[in-house]
């Protein structure tokens, strides 16, 4: 059975995609099966993954309109494959902002994606979907049908105020769509110890939230940040530099914690 989760928050620029990549890489490397699933109508979720969402015959909009289902919709990268990090990927393209409008109108409109993935239920060991920052319809689908919500943010004060933004969110969802839905964990992302604001606001985040925070901490580092543009995560490509090290740390962490819950 698959285990759901979203890679959430509302203040933009905070490393949700780069999280999202390079832990699903993460968690292929060390041999979990991984279906990734991009909600943002940017798409750079999918282009990180080396899928070129120009080129898509079926995407996530598909699925949400129930015109195609997951099986037919999602795709690979051979660049993935070869380097040993291969997931499954349900990627999204401009058609995606078009489905907020669309889904208005119809039936179970919150609930699409949860009916989608329950097809593929057994194919897969973790689930992770990025979600745009904002709280639309996309990402009430996507929260709606996880089991949980990773966060990622910086360690500075104006992350703290849109952390209680999400934490608020998260309640309403639960009490209303979604009972299972709660956060996971904090990842600690972009953090440079240097920095004393920095270490503040991580003491903080520990003292408030104990083990709720992630014991990995992401570190700045340049060679996440190029890897987009080469159409592939951190984690394939630079295996040996701080930020894949730490991802693939994460990813090891998350398969221990999903075995405890």
């Amino acid at each position: 059975m698959a285990k759901i989760f979203c890679i959430a928050n509302q203040k933009g620029g905070v490393g949700k995609t780069t999280t999202t990549v390079n832990l699903a890489a993460g968690l292929a490397k060390v041999g979990q099966r991984v279906l990734m699933v991009d909600l943002d109508p940017q798409g750079n979720a999918t282009m990180g993954s080396g899928v070129d969402k120009r080129k898509l015959a079926l995407s996530v909009y598909d699925v949400l309109l129930e015109s195609a289902t997951v099986r037919e919709a999602r795709v690979q990268s051979d660049k993935l494959a070869e380097a040993g990090c291969g997931y499954d990927i349900l990627a999204a393209n401009r058609e995606l902002a078009g489905a907020e409008v669309e889904m208005v109108s119809l039936e179970r409109r919150e609930k699409r994606l949860k009916t989608a993935l329950a097809e593929v239920d057994g194919d897969y060991d973790f689930v992770l979907i990025d979600c745009p920052p904002s709280l639309s319809m996309l990402t009430l689908n996507g929260l709606c049908c996880a089991n949980g919500v990773i966060v990622p943010m910086q360690c500075e004060y104006f992350a703290l105020e849109g952390l209680a933004d999400l934490v608020n969110t998260i309640k309403q969802v639960h009490a209303n769509l979604n009972k299972d839905l709660a956060i996971i964990g904090l990842l600690r992302v972009m953090f440079d110890p240097r920095i004393t604001l920095q270490q503040q606001v991580s003491d903080q985040l520990k003292a408030r939230f104990g083990d709720k925070v992630f014991d990995t901490v992401i570190p700045r580092n340049v060679r996440l940040a190029e890897a987009p543009s080469y159409g592939v995560p951190g984690v394939v490509f630079d295996p040996s530099s701080k930020g894949a090290l730490a991802f693939v740390s994460f990813a090891t962490e998350m398969v221990e914690r999903i075995k405890k819950m």
